[in-house]
């Protein structure tokens, strides 16, 4: 799926340039509507929709009754009155995400209303049975069920970002040097160098450049990972500290 990123300019052709992510689509929908929010919101729950999953599973949850829940949640989300809440100050979809939910879990999920959804909203392809596959294979730990919910969201946006970089590697005929290279993104260093420079028959110099590049080109796709989930670009920064700091709980 193509996903255009914002850049990370100054001035006003970079506001113009990320006024056009999926979240700043979305809040401005809330108040002026615009035909393309909805598309938007629904890519933004069918690529998050697992950090919700996973927190209601750790609220105690089984598994059948998590799943019922996912998919009724972001049904009633893709209602545009939904939206309404959003708070474009916050700024972020995390944050709005697990509000909507805790409030949901309080009022509508406990009277599980009969009304039939669907009306015009794009249907969402959310295949939350594998949710339980993924959840089980979560390593143990004592977080709080927002602390791992933050944990795993952070750990999505990082799984997008590789997935997406592959993905140009590949495009350009270069999948072997990006599986290759791909270990020095986590911090590989020293003589493997030499070992993989012998695998790719580089030169060691050449191998330091590619992983530079690949590096550089990474901290490039995951900031345009994280814009598609806040409302302006004063927020990625912080969220990406945020972030760093979740997955290192």
């Amino acid at each position: 799926m193509s996903r255009p990123g914002p850049t990370s300019k100054s001035g006003q052709s970079g506001r113009r340039s990320f006024a056009t992510t999926r979240w700043s689509l979305v809040l401005a929908a809330a108040h002026d509507s615009r035909p393309d929010a909805q598309a938007a919101l629904a890519t933004l729950c069918e690529t998050y929709w697992y950090p919700l999953y996973a927190y209601a599973r750790r609220l105690g949850y089984k598994a059948e009754d998590a799943q019922d829940l996912t998919q009724e949640f972001f049904a009633l989300l893709l209602e545009k009155e939904s939206l309404r809440v959003a708070d474009p100050e916050r700024g972020r979809f995390r944050s709005f995400l697990l509000a909507s939910l805790n409030h949901f879990l309080t009022a509508e999920w406990r009277r599980r209303s009969a009304r039939k959804r669907g009306g015009g909203r794009l249907p969402l392809s959310l295949d939350v049975r594998s949710g339980e596959s993924r959840y089980s294979q979560e390593p143990s730990h004592d977080l709080t069920p927002e602390k791992a919910y933050e944990r795993r969201w952070a750990l999505l946006l990082l799984e997008q970002a590789v997935s997406r970089l592959r993905a140009e590697y590949a495009a350009s005929g270069k999948a072997a040097l990006f599986e290759r290279l791909a270990g020095f993104l986590s911090g590989e260093r020293g003589v493997l160098t030499q070992q993989v420079a012998g695998d790719l028959n580089m030169s060691e110099g050449a191998v330091r450049v590619a992983v530079h590049r690949l590096r550089q080109r990474y901290r490039q796709v995951l900031r345009a990972e994280v814009a598609h989930t806040v409302a302006g670009p004063q927020h990625i920064d912080e969220e990406l500290r945020h972030l760093m700091a979740a997955v290192g709980q």
